[in-house]
């Protein structure tokens, strides 16, 4: 685990947070800074800074992920009206965390383009 990164920090359960979903790969909280009545993030517990630092090696663990995020987003209530995931990578793509993770968004509608 890096030091100093939060997340890492958080699946290790050094830090506390509004736990919403764990299992053996990821772990899924509650946004301190929401933008959206529900805002969740899905977070690894294997640490990566980054989309752009995925291997082939991460390929089983982004396809649990992606399998695991509609089912969160039914528990919160969330699959029927919809919901937005989103994954900002790099400065300029908004990541303030450097550890990869998903955006679940829910509770609004939703406009695009986005921000």
């Amino acid at each position: 685990m890096p030091q100093n990164c939060i997340f890492c920090m958080i699946a290790a359960k050094e830090v506390a947070t509004n736990l919403l979903y764990e299992d053996e790969q990821i772990i899924a909280f509650a946004d301190l800074n929401p933008v959206a009545p529900t805002h969740v993030l899905i977070v690894p517990k294997k640490h990566i800074t980054s989309l752009q630092s995925l291997t082939p090696d991460d390929e089983i663990l982004l396809g649990h992920v992606l399998i695991t995020i509609p089912l969160i987003a039914t528990k919160l209530g969330l699959a029927d009206d919809g919901y937005r995931v989103v994954i900002n990578t790099g400065k300029n793509g908004g990541q303030t965390v450097p550890h990869v993770h998903w955006h679940l968004l829910g509770g609004r509608s939703f406009e695009w383009p986005p921000g």
